[in-house]
C-alpha cells in the first residue's frame, strides 16, 4: 500500500507529460494513410485491361457517345503508348464506336504517361493478415510435427497455405505511372480519368519516349601503365 502511494504520483507526472508533448508538438506528427491497395501493371495483356474499361467509360460518357473520335498518336511514342494506341482503338471499335482517322470534325482522344520514381521511401508495412497467415503457417506445421510420424509430412499443411495467398504476393516497388486518358473536342475537355500504377523497375523504359529515355550506364574501366 505505501508503494501504491508513491507510485500513483509519478504515474500522474509520466500520463501528464506525454498529454503535454501530444499537443505542444513543435511541427506537425507524420502520421499513415489508412491501408489500400494499389495494382502493378506488368504485362502487355494489362495494357489491353486498361484500354478495355477505358473504352467502356468513354462510351457510357453520354457527350461521347455516337461522337466521331480520332485517336491520336505520335511515331515517336514508347512501348506502352504504341501498344495502348493500338489495344484502345481496337476496343472502341469492337464496341461500336464511330472512329476516324481524320481529326477534322472529330473529338481527339489522346492519353499521357507519367513516371515517378520514389528514391527514400519509407516503411511499407504488410498487407493485413501476412503476419497472421505467416504466424498460422508456422502454427500448422508444428502440429503434424509433434503427432505425425513423417516430419516431411508436416510441409503439406503450410505448402497448402502458401498456394492459397502466394497469388497476391508481389513485390514492393519504388516505380510508378500515372496515365492519363483524355477526350477534347476543341479546347474543350470533355472526358479525363487517370489511373495509378506500380512497375517493375526493368520496365520503366516501356513507359518513356525514346528521347526522354535514360541511357544505360556502361562500366568503365582504368588503364594505368604502372604495375
Amino acid at each position: 500500500m505505501q508503494r501504491l502511494r508513491y507510485a500513483l504520483p509519478l504515474l500522474l507526472a509520466l500520463a501528464l507529460s506525454g498529454c503535454f508533448y501530444r499537443y505542444q508538438a513543435q511541427a506537425p506528427v507524420a502520421s499513415s494513410y489508412p491501408y489500400s491497395e494499389q495494382q502493378r501493371m506488368q504485362a502487355a495483356h494489362h495494357w489491353e485491361i486498361l484500354a478495355e474499361h477505358q473504352a467502356e467509360q468513354i462510351l457510357d460518357n453520354e457527350r461521347l457517345r455516337g461522337q466521331p473520335l480520332h485517336l491520336v498518336a505520335d511515331e515517336h511514342d514508347g512501348e506502352f503508348s504504341r501498344g495502348f494506341h493500338a489495344l484502345l482503338t481496337s476496343a472502341l471499335v469492337r464496341r461500336g464506336a464511330w472512329v476516324t482517322t481524320r481529326p477534322e470534325a472529330a473529338i481527339r482522344v489522346d492519353f499521357d504517361v507519367e513516371a515517378v520514381t520514389h528514391n527514400d521511401r519509407g516503411y511499407l508495412r504488410p498487407p493485413h493478415g501476412a503476419l497472421t497467415a505467416v504466424a498460422a503457417g508456422i502454427a500448422v506445421a508444428a502440429l503434424p510435427i509433434n503427432q505425425w510420424r513423417e516430419p516431411a509430412l508436416a510441409l503439406i499443411p503450410a505448402a497448402a497455405g502458401a498456394d492459397v495467398i502466394s497469388g497476391s504476393w508481389v513485390a514492393r516497388s519504388d516505380q510508378e505511372v500515372i496515365i492519363t486518358t483524355r477526350a477534347i473536342d476543341r479546347d474543350r475537355i470533355l472526358y479525363s480519368s487517370s489511373q495509378l500504377y506500380y512497375i517493375n523497375e526493368g520496365d520503366s523504359r516501356h513507359y518513356a519516349a525514346p528521347d526522354h529515355r535514360d541511357e544505360p550506364v556502361l562500366p568503365s574501366v582504368s588503364i594505368s601503365n604502372e604495375w
